[in-house]
């Protein structure tokens, strides 16, 4: 016998939901078949089997959270072509495992596929020690380490301080790895930090028995939402924000939006206010690097990035997903708005990759199709700015000593005050207003 676990997925993945079992005990599988799909932080993705045989047990169900080395199914490997293969379900719409995970989990073409592995000694008898002091590492152990032996719970505190649990490993090798050993290495990271870290996680107070006063219902987070709110708190935590309200009056970017709307190629790409504003935020962010950027507090140095990957926020059936649109400052308006579309129905429909998901510089977030006046968005760590567009509203404007009804949008931009001072979050706004305000000049880039 032998069993299929869990490969890993791709970086800083540890795990995921079952959505979807593929097989059942009896059905015969063959190599490189799909036989679960794993939601994970913000992708499903279809999990292949490099064993060929019978399935004896299948280890897991739908709606249960599986971690990298988990074991998935067991395969009778000698019944290998005494049936035909098992049928599989219709897949669900084009969910595909990253390259790089597939490479992981797919054996060498030529060669067998590998053995399962011997019982790891320090899962079954692990050895743990108090948490021992010393310096915090900087770099992560390379890529390819064996699986950092932990519980979940120890996991999940993990992710909710976002903690790499292979830094932590790295300080106490051939131990399983406990909640006093996380709480101890943010604890020695913070003290090494230095004067631009962070506060530090806060940790809640115990909740009451809310069951005292009434029925309750516990409903588990998704691996989605898990992964939002360690971002949100991350983002939160780690910059001290400060938002800056204006407002930007587009009357004449919405006329040309319409007027190229009745074109014959405005009837193949719709041209939206979303698009106007990232053609424009490139100009902006060359204008003033600090804003596409990173801080390294260890180091106190600003990383400025010479690139400009530009997140989108999507509102999808399972959350908020932030899917990334490269090269902005390289791409015409129209390009812009087509791949920008595009990119916004596959994050809806679940079809986005992972690598379109990571590498943003820069965040827009558009809550003007639902409504509101402003709001203040949280910065998406570790960037360090964060743009919000709130329901454009007709106003009465003073205009050549008349007053007029003007199409206004407003913009809510927040930032990380340790990178970006008050006069510099101003300006910025306000450049970004000038060129909203004159599409044209938009449009050349000037």
């Amino acid at each position: 016998m032998a069993q299929f676990k869990l490969p890993d997925l791709g970086e800083e993945i540890t795990g995921g939901d079952v959505v979807n079992v593929r097989v059942s005990v009896g059905d015969v599988v063959k190599a490189e078949q799909t036989v679960v799909e794993v939601e994970t932080d913000k992708a499903v993705l279809e999990v292949p089997c490099p064993l060929t045989g019978r399935v004896t047990e299948v280890h897991v169900k739908q709606g249960d959270h599986v971690t990298v080395g988990q074991v998935l199914i067991t395969v009778d490997e000698s019944v290998a072509g005494a049936a035909a293969p098992a049928k599989e379900s219709p897949p669900a719409p084009a969910k595909e495992m990253p390259k790089s995970a597939a490479r992981k989990a797919a054996p060498p073409a030529g060669k067998p596929a590998p053995k399962p592995a011997a019982p790891d000694k320090t899962e079954a008898a692990p050895r743990e020690s108090a948490p021992a002091a010393g310096p915090v590492p900087v770099a992560a152990p390379a890529e390819g380490d064996e699986l950092v032996p932990a519980g979940p719970g120890t996991r999940r505190l993990a992710r909710e301080l976002g903690v790499d649990l292979r830094r932590v490993a790295a300080l106490h090798p051939g131990l399983r790895l406990t909640e006093e050993h996380v709480k101890a290495y943010v604890k020695q990271q913070q003290a090494a930090a230095g004067p631009l870290a962070a506060g530090g996680a806060v940790t809640a107070p115990e909740l009451p028995d809310f069951s005292q006063w009434g029925p309750i219902e516990r409903v588990p987070f998704t691996s989605l939402q898990r992964k939002t709110a360690a971002t949100l708190m991350a983002g939160w935590s780690n910059a001290p924000h400060v938002t800056q309200f204006d407002e930007a009056d587009i009357t004449e970017l919405e006329a040309l939006r319409k007027r190229f709307r009745d074109t014959p190629q405005g009837k193949d790409v719709k041209l939206t206010v979303t698009a106007f504003v990232l053609k424009a935020l490139t100009v902006v962010l060359k204008q003033f690097p600090q804003f596409n950027a990173s801080l390294d507090p260890r180091t106190s140095e600003l990383i400025l990035k010479r690139y400009y990957r530009i997140g989108v926020a999507v509102d999808t059936e399972a959350g908020l997903i932030v899917p990334v649109l490269g090269d902005v400052d390289t791409k015409n308006l129209l390009t812009i708005a087509a791949e920008m579309n595009e990119l916004a129905e596959r994050t809806r429909q679940r079809k986005i990759g992972l690598d379109e998901l990571r590498g943003g510089t820069f965040t827009v977030t558009n809550l003007g199709g639902i409504g509101g006046t402003a709001f203040t968005p949280i910065i998406n760590y570790p960037e360090v700015a964060i743009l919000g567009l709130a329901r454009s509203r007709e106003q009465p404007r003073l205009a050549g000593g008349q007053w007029q009804s003007r199409l206004v949008l407003p913009l809510c931009l927040s930032y990380d005050h340790r990178v970006i001072n008050g006069a510099d979050g101003a300006r910025f706004i306000r450049r970004l207003v000038e060129l909203l305000e004159d599409p044209e000049m938009t449009l050349l880039g000037a």
